[in-house]
């Protein structure tokens, strides 16, 4: 009864985690539908690239674990966003300058063209 016990909270535990890990749309189309079709496409794959904006990245991938403010780069703005795993582990990093993404570092292929 005991084992049975502990499989169950197991499996309750593992249910929670995987359920944590679901995407949920974080657009409407009427928020997408005035941007490129090319970055339309981009954000309902959940796909980034550079060029894209703060706000078209957010659509794409949801709010980011950390945001970090850079010192100015020959006078543009500059900040990075930090994407990690549930455990904290550093999957993406992302630069925007001026408010373009410019720069795409990433131990998850695939996310991004």
């Amino acid at each position: 009864m005991r084992v049975f016990r502990f499989f169950s909270v197991i499996s309750f535990v593992v249910v929670l985690f995987l359920a944590g890990c679901a995407t949920p749309i974080r657009y409407t189309y009427e928020e997408i539908r005035h941007y490129p079709l090319d970055v339309q496409e981009r954000i309902m794959k959940g796909e980034v690239a550079p060029g894209m904006t703060p706000r078209q990245v957010r659509y794409a991938w949801g709010s980011p674990s950390s945001v970090r403010m850079l010192e100015p780069e020959n006078g543009k703005s500059r900040e990075e966003w930090i994407y990690t795993t549930a455990f904290g582990i550093l999957k993406t990093r992302l630069t925007f300058t001026d408010g373009r993404l410019t720069h795409i570092i990433s131990t998850e292929p695939g996310r991004f063209r």
